[in-house]
């Protein structure tokens, strides 16, 4: 059997989690108190969503270490599993690192994929594979097929301001300041391992409106993948969203699912946008 292991970043869902063959290696979370939690459920997505509005200072994220995943490919090993890892973009965190490190102490076959992205953007990249695999591919053959899926697969989201990205290192002070000016919502856009300013609107609806000009903007969504409308700590900031989706674009399964703690670290509270892959470019 073909093994497919991801980090706790790609906020797989219940249904995601119920394939076979199916593994989650956690992130670590660690709060201003100095205690740390797992990123694997041990606390809810809401709990972690009122923890980081009540604490002053922000968590910071830590990756699974190597040994972590030398305990899941050494599991794999036993069942003589084949494992392919798909992890969050290695410019975003070391995971990549790591699992690259783990793989080249065990005997069993590993192929590790940096899948450039985050969160939804990640679980989309594993439903494939695991599509793949139940067309009967090799291990080897879904990578090569991933590796160049990855790259259609886009994020575009408004986030309340720029400050947990600014402080996390994931945007430059200048980029904060540009898209945090009074009144004004900005719009994020992460492919390729890159967060962006992509554009900005005055309040809420304003940055909605930018946003859905992103989706042309970013290569036009392939109906034949659903979108995922993401949200971080209040679901019906997903709704206008859900709606512009399948009401004004005519999309068909939709989903839409909630940050997690590794990636909510960074995009804070009132965030919300869309997960999809871009049309083939001809």
């Amino acid at each position: 059997m073909i093994r497919i292991i991801t980090d706790s970043a790609a906020d797989l869902t219940a249904q995601d989690l119920a394939h076979p063959g199916v593994y989650v290696v956690p992130m670590a979370i660690t709060f201003e108190d100095g205690s740390s939690i797992e990123d694997n459920g041990q606390m809810t997505k809401d709990e972690f969503f009122q923890r980081l509005a009540s604490d002053s200072k922000l968590p910071h994220t830590s990756q699974p270490s190597p040994a972590a995943f030398m305990e899941a490919y050494a599991d794999a090993e036993l069942d003589g599993d084949e494992v392919i890892v798909i992890t969050v973009g290695q410019k975003l965190s070391g995971t990549y690192q790591c699992a690259v490190m783990a793989a080249n102490d065990v005997d069993t076959p590993v192929y590790v994929v940096d899948s450039e992205t985050a969160t939804q953007g990640e679980a989309v990249i594993l439903r494939e594979a695991l599509r793949l695999r139940d067309m009967g591919l090799s291990a080897q053959q879904i990578v090569d097929v991933l590796e160049r899926f990855k790259k259609r697969v886009r994020i575009v989201a408004v986030v309340d301001s720029l400050k947990h990205l600014q402080k996390g290192g994931r945007v430059s002070a200048a980029v904060a300041i540009v898209g945090g000016a009074l009144g004004i919502k900005p719009v994020i856009s992460l492919y390729e391992s890159t967060v962006k300013l992509a554009g900005k609107g005055r309040g809420r609806p304003g940055a909605l409106v930018s946003m859905f000009k992103q989706l042309d903007e970013m290569g036009g969504i392939d109906t034949n993948y659903p979108c995922v409308v993401l949200y971080s700590d209040e679901k019906q900031m997903a709704a206008p969203v859900h709606h512009y989706l399948t009401q004004n674009l005519k999309l068909e399964g939709v989903r839409t699912s909630q940050i997690g703690a590794t990636i909510g670290t960074h995009v804070g509270p009132r965030a919300t946008g869309i997960v999809f892959v871009a049309k083939e470019s001809v």
